[in-house]
């Protein structure tokens, strides 16, 4: 399997994060994201990282591949076993763009207002992982992968202090402790 890859890239974090979940190795081929090699748009018609490809299979869009390989390699599980709470972890997923995503890169584009709407954005986490361990739940999950890498990038690179949200804090510390996540804390570290 081929991963085409872009360190800086929160969205390749979640495949790779997910890969090494399931302990899938892969050939990591690195993109420059500010010289985007023409072939690039063979494998993905939007330019964009991270795509995989196996075979003649090719794969796009983080959400997407990290569904293949849940199905494709389904130990160990990254989705609970209760119906209702994998459509939860899915539902994470599917708005991430509106719960944190679009404000962690108006902040990175200096937006007026925004660092105060992310904070606003990231309360709203703290306050929904005050009663529950992970996003989706009692178990780590997809959702939980999905969104660490930005929140890993908004301490480490954005310089948001994360002091005063005691139950994200406590989320991200637990989830440090697994080897995936504690690589990609390694790889933004290093950025």
């Amino acid at each position: 399997m081929i991963l085409y890859d872009a360190a800086r890239c929160p969205y390749c974090a979640r495949a790779r994060i997910a890969l090494a979940e399931k302990r899938v190795a892969y050939e990591p081929v690195e993109i420059d994201l500010s010289d985007r090699p023409a072939w690039l748009y063979e494998k993905n018609p939007r330019g964009k990282v991270p795509v995989i490809e196996e075979d003649d299979f090719i794969l796009p869009e983080s959400s997407v591949i990290m569904e293949y390989l849940e199905e494709r390699f389904p130990e160990p599980a990254l989705l609970p076993g209760d119906p209702a709470d994998r459509a939860a972890a899915r539902l994470w997923i599917f708005d991430f763009d509106r719960r944190l995503g679009e404000d962690y890169y108006a902040v990175r584009r200096g937006d007026d207002g925004a660092a105060e709407i992310l904070t606003a954005r990231l309360a709203a986490l703290d306050m929904w992982l005050d009663g529950h361990r992970f996003l989706a739940g009692a178990e780590y999950s997809l959702a939980d992968i999905a969104y660490v890498p930005w929140i890993l990038r908004a301490q480490q690179l954005l310089g948001v202090d994360l002091a005063p949200f005691e139950a994200l804090s406590r989320w991200l510390d637990e989830l440090v402790e697994r080897p995936a996540i504690a690589a990609e804390l390694g790889l933004v570290a290093a950025l």
